[in-house]
């Protein structure tokens, strides 16, 4: 998505509106300054890497980003000033994990951690003390300032378990646990990108953790947003008017000439003094910009990567798996789903359970067909649960890999070397030039809060350059 502030010469007709998390919270503070403005959208739709799949009997299912949770100030209270109430995450009963071919139940536990020995126990909770330690003392504001930075930023995620992690359950549920969290094999972000994205787990009142970020209880998974959280982008598109948002109009080109910048896509050109890019980085790099942007900037969205993600949803008529005693938390050592929850509606109308297609095993199902994808969801499901998972009325499979304005996700990320030598090129503006996106938030990056807050803080800078 591209906004343009205090349009000059547009030309354009109307036409349906929609948006994303970004940009339209951008757009809400500069509408609420009085500014004018345009939102280009290149989806024919809201939400950019938020997507309601809606069912036949008028409920919906998220097929894109779905959990909120404590210290994710901003999004609840979107979510509370536009009507939309929460709900928490099913918990009840047993969590399964598949490991070694043996399936093991066990109480939920608020830590996320499985009963295993207790060597591994002691092992995982002192590395995650170490990463907590760590991460508390990096700046989100530029992590690459941190004294240890340069050692830290030339390693990879793998190359620290390595050093530390000497049980192979303990590397099993931490390799899941980083999967899960950023889309990525262990081997593929830089160490000082995984601390600085703990760090910013939180608000300004409390400390990043791992354990916020992978925790049900607690943690970036508690809640789910009643009906669906593609309702917060519609919501805002509805308040901001549909003559300001224009849909299916990927931006190709930004040029600057006589201090005007004209924003051309494919089916207009709007002259303006400020414009956002609120995409992700690779996507952004993908504008042609004249005069070119700084080389760092350019270096920047070459180097960072989206993360590989599909997301699986399997509906049943009812959640059967709840008279069994089990919640449909699991975790897997094997097959192309490792993560899974329950996606149940609120008032448990019909089953549906959730699981991540990520990294390496996303990537083997890139040049697959449906009956494939569909066939390996099912098989996961039944590994984790059993034979009654081996029959769903439907089963949506969202490959945002394969999604032309995404590519990947949940976000894009730093591998070894990006953050020290191009960090500081991830927000600042360029002229008029301002970059939103959940990367660019110093709190919640990769998440909806981050999404807003980076909106947010666009917004003030626009709105800082037009006085």
């Amino acid at each position: 998505m591209v906004i343009v502030v205090r349009v000059i010469y547009p030309r354009f007709s109307k036409s349906a509106f929609r948006g994303g998390l970004s940009g339209l919270s951008a757009a809400k503070d500069i509408a609420a300054a009085g500014k004018s403005f345009a939102i280009l959208e290149a989806r024919d739709r809201v939400g950019g890497r938020v997507l309601n799949v809606n069912l036949l009997d008028g409920q919906a299912e998220e097929a894109g980003a779905e959990f909120v949770g404590p210290t994710q100030d901003r999004v609840l209270a979107l979510a509370d000033s536009l009507g939309l109430t929460t709900y928490p995450t099913y918990r009840e009963g047993n969590c399964s994990m598949l490991r070694n071919g043996t399936l093991t139940t066990y109480p939920f536990q608020p830590s996320s951690i499985p009963p295993l020995s207790t060597e591994v126990l002691l092992e995982l909770l002192s590395f995650q003390s170490d990463l907590n330690s760590m991460a508390a003392g990096v700046s989100t504001e530029a992590p690459w300032d941190h004294p240890n930075a340069s050692i830290w930023d030339n390693m990879t995620v793998a190359t620290y378990l390595d050093s530390k992690i000497t049980l192979s359950d303990s590397r099993f549920l931490l390799e899941n646990d980083i999967t899960s969290v950023l889309s990525t094999e262990p081997n593929e972000p830089s160490l000082l990108y995984l601390l600085a994205y703990i760090a910013g787990g939180a608000n300004k009142k409390t400390t990043g953790t791992i354990g916020r970020l992978i925790n049900v209880a607690d943690g970036a998974q508690e809640s789910r947003i009643d009906g669906g959280t593609q309702l917060l982008p519609l919501k805002l598109a509805d308040g901001l008017g549909s003559k300001n948002i224009h849909l299916s109009n990927p931006v190709r080109k930004i040029t600057l000439e006589n201090d005007q910048y004209t924003v051309t896509s494919d089916k207009m050109q709007i002259s303006t003094q400020q414009v956002i890019v609120a995409m992700s980085p690779p996507m952004a790099g993908r504008i042609s910009y004249y005069p070119l942007l700084p080389a760092g900037r350019d270096q920047l969205t070459q180097r960072m990567a989206m993360g590989a993600i599909g997301k699986a949803i399997a509906i049943y008529p009812y959640p059967w798996w709840r008279k069994l005693g089990l919640n449909v938390q699991g975790l897997s050592d094997s097959g192309s789903i490792r993560v899974t929850y329950d996606n149940s509606p609120k008032e448990a109308s019909f089953g549906a359970i959730m699981g991540f297609i990520e990294a390496d095993e996303m990537r083997k199902l890139d040049d697959s067909g449906e009956k494939k994808v569909r066939a390996q969801v099912i098989q996961s499901l039944v590994g984790m649960f059993g034979d009654q998972a081996a029959n769903p009325t439907r089963v949506i499979n969202q490959r945002w890999d394969a999604e032309e304005f995404s590519r990947g996700g949940p976000v894009a990320f730093a591998p070894p070397g990006v953050l020290t030598e191009y960090g500081p090129h991830l927000k600042a503006p360029v002229g008029g030039i301002h970059f939103a996106g959940t990367e660019t938030s110093l709190e919640w990056a990769g998440h909806m809060d981050g999404a807003i807050s980076s909106g947010e803080r666009v917004a003030a800078e626009v709105l800082m350059a037009l006085k």
